[in-house]
């Protein structure tokens, strides 16, 4: 009866171990729908600050200037690629990582970092259309 015990325990304590193993190695999840520039596995901080700091300060923007309005009309759809100018940010931001890249030789540019030489507030200063045309 002993042994069977200690079996037991034994058994219990492996699958416990290599349950908590499996979860800790788990990729993390995807959290965002349609990021095709940012990471798709980008923490909520991460992509506010980026939100905040690069759009809505460098540009003078709110979040509905890119992201449609969603079918209930009192929130926004995220995912959505109704608005043109979201696929137009998407283009800013892969030519700011461009430009760092051939240009300050960063090897691995992420917007949102402080080592980014080039970013939006370069052009815009807090104006959606730098050079007045488009409004």
């Amino acid at each position: 009866m002993k042994i069977n015990k200690k079996f037991t325990v034994i058994a219990l304590f492996a699958v416990s171990t290599i349950g908590a193993a499996a979860t800790v190695n788990k990729p993390p999840e995807e959290q965002y729908k349609n990021l095709e520039v940012l990471p798709k596995n980008i923490s909520s901080k991460d992509l506010q600050e980026i939100m905040t700091d690069d759009f809505e300060s460098d540009l003078g923007v709110n979040c509905d200037f890119c992201h449609a309005s969603a079918n209930d009309g009192h929130s926004l759809d995220y995912a959505s690629d109704a608005k043109p100018e979201k696929e137009i940010a998407r283009a800013m931001m892969r030519m700011t990582i461009d430009l760092n890249k051939k240009y300050f030789k960063l090897k691995h540019p992420v917007l949102g970092s402080s080592e980014l030489v080039v970013t939006c507030n370069t052009c815009h200063k807090g104006v959606a259309f730098p050079d007045g045309n488009g409004q």
